[in-house]
């Protein structure tokens, strides 16, 4: 995964950095709090609050910006948990900033104490997956409207979800942000603008103090979450045979498996994976090595050979017979494979069926099952789909692929049907339909963004074609309703028609065959009227036409597709020379 610093922007946080307590110190975040003690550094602690520390690596290179109290707690250190990209994004703005000198060797030490010891429970960590798993998605945070906007002007409510502070360490962090990025005054902190609109009218305070007590209070150090997993904590045991399924966005469902191995330590793994795209036949092997944090955060990096490098971020539940996250790579991560794993024992285990949506009427189908030690001596009449599938012969066996030959009858009929076969079963194995009334493309926006003229690289955007069948009822948008899957599409973009004269399609960049759309360089363009940049809106258009459209043939639906500039601005000190090598896997 390439990432990109912008070294003037680099030089200019440098130099700033030492105003973070000069800023403190003019104005307390928390009202009544001391931040300069007599000996001209910040007090921290608030009460029994904080964790000691007792790592030899931790205390030798932080201790001399964060002097250590009679308790063992060090300041700011030991009033935060993060998550172990979190502590990482830290330590690295340290190396980057602070002068420290760490071996790649001590930091990933450093991170994982500080991830297995100040980290958070997995009910922490769920409602903010999407930051670690590097998800673009409409994320609607629940709590303080205000609060929110406050963040958001610079990154993701994801960043501060995936945090938990005590209220001093919330307000210094603040405080941090106002020395390093003094614009966050301007765009939030201060003069934010919503701030009190969707409040209350009698709240006059800035939006940085309505911010600190909603976050120390939504999001204290210490919660009934941590304290119960904490206490039972430990490294996962994973090694053997594990069944995958997944989906990629714009290449269709993945199924096989990946065999875990233990490492040298008891939360070190090594990987072997083996996986098939289902539409394409497009067969995958890689081999990889991982690191749990936390007791159940699987951080790790598959090698595919030619086909590059994945990053691996997953969730091991708490019985360790299941893990589900997000495999990815590209300039912005915006390629990647939603995955779920599920640990085998030697019994038949079942993880999908292709093609998913089966016609009623349409004859015999050659229908493939996918999983891991299935029965390679199975009998056509050892296969329950239900009443109105028949499967006729199976033509192809191996332990992780069955290729049958079934018939839907005319009758059968229409919804989701269970699978079971020898002692397996798999939920809403196939869908039985009686042909596509609509389609939809997914995801419904997107974003991509210009590049590859300069240093910047290119983001690019895949879309899928998905269609569905009314149900039963033959309504649209009911409860009913059949997910199809993803359908044969012929893409096209239309004008998004946002200012006069608009020419966006002509520069935006190009739409391929197979729903990814890779973006034009960046500018600016001399040949565009007024030497703009490639940047614009377009409509993303898929057209279904065949047999299986019932009706307005051809279905067309369209998703609106943003291309914007490159991310100029990202501090990403490790890319620089400033951190050799990697601290999370």
């Amino acid at each position: 995964m390439t990432q990109r610093v912008h070294f003037a922007s680099l030089a200019i946080v440098s130099a700033l950095g030492i105003t973070v307590l000069a800023a403190s110190r003019l104005e307390p975040p928390v009202p009544g709090m001391t931040l300069a003690n007599e000996h001209g550094t910040s007090s921290f602690g608030v009460g029994d609050e904080g964790y000691p520390i007792d790592n030899e690596t931790v205390i030798a290179q932080c201790e001399r910006c964060h002097e250590q109290d009679e308790q063992g707690r060090m300041s700011r250190i030991s009033f935060e948990r993060k998550t172990p990209e979190g502590w990482q994004t830290s330590i690295r703005r340290m190396v980057a900033l602070n002068n420290v000198r760490l071996e790649p060797a001590e930091a990933r030490e450093v991170v994982r104490y500080l991830s297995n010891r100040q980290g958070l429970a997995p009910e922490e960590l769920e409602p903010g997956r999407f930051e670690v798993e590097r998800r673009l998605i409409d994320y609607d945070y629940q709590g303080d409207d205000n609060v929110e906007f406050t963040c958001i002007q610079c990154h993701s409510m994801g960043r501060v979800i995936t945090q938990r502070r005590t209220q001093e360490e919330w307000a210094l962090l603040l405080a941090t942000h106002r020395g390093l990025y003094p614009l966050a005054d301007r765009q939030g902190f201060r003069y934010g603008g919503f701030a009190g609109e969707q409040g209350d009218d009698d709240d006059n305070r800035q939006p940085m103090d309505i911010a600190i007590d909603h976050l120390s209070e939504a999001f204290p150090l210490e919660t009934p979450e941590w304290s119960a997993w904490s206490a039972s904590m430990r490294p996962p045991r994973l090694a053997g045979t594990w069944a995958l399924a997944g989906f990629e966005t714009g290449k269709g469902r993945v199924f096989g498996t990946i065999e875990i191995v233990a490492g040298n330590t008891p939360d070190e793994f090594t990987t072997s994976a083996e996986y098939t795209y289902a539409e394409s036949g497009e067969s995958i092997r890689s081999t990889g090595q991982a690191v749990t944090y936390t007791g159940y955060q699987w951080r790790g990096r598959s090698n595919r050979g030619d086909d590059g490098e994945l990053r691996e971020v997953m969730m091991v539940d708490r019985e360790w017979q299941g893990m589900d996250g997000r495999w990815f790579t590209g300039a912005y991560d915006e390629f990647g494979i939603d995955v779920e794993l599920m640990r085998t024992r030697g019994e038949a285990v079942l993880t999908g069926v292709h093609p998913r949506a089966l016609r009623a009427g349409a004859g015999a189908t050659e229908v493939r099952l996918y999983g891991a030690n299935l029965p390679t001596d199975a009998s056509p009449t050892d296969f329950d789909f239900g009443l109105g599938v028949k499967v006729e012969s199976v033509t192809d066996v191996s332990p992780s692929v069955l290729t049958l030959r079934a018939y839907v009858e005319e009758t059968a009929m229409i919804g989701g049907r269970d699978l079971f076969l020898a002692g397996a079963n798999l939920t809403d194995a196939v869908r039985i339909h009686d042909g596509v009334d609509r389609i939809e493309v997914s995801p419904d926006w997107g974003m991509a963004r210009v590049g590859g003229a300069t240093n910047f690289p290119k983001g690019y955007q895949a879309f899928d074609a998905i269609g569905w069948d009314n149900g039963p009822d033959g309504q649209a948008n009911t409860v009913d309703d059949l997910n199809l899957g993803r359908i044969t599409a012929t893409w096209s973009m239309e004008e998004y028609t946002a200012t006069f004269d608009d020419d966006d399609i002509a520069y935006v960049g190009e739409l391929g065959p197979d729903g990814i759309f890779t973006p034009a360089e960046d500018g600016p363009n001399l040949n565009r009227k007024g030497s703009r940049n490639n940047v614009g809106d377009v409509w993303v258009v898929a057209t279904h036409a065949g047999p299986e459209a019932k009706a307005n043939n051809p279905l067309r639906a369209r998703a609106h597709l943003i291309v914007t500039v490159p991310l100029y601005l990202k501090f990403d000190p490790w890319q620089s020379g400033f951190m050799p090598g990697r601290l999370v896997p």
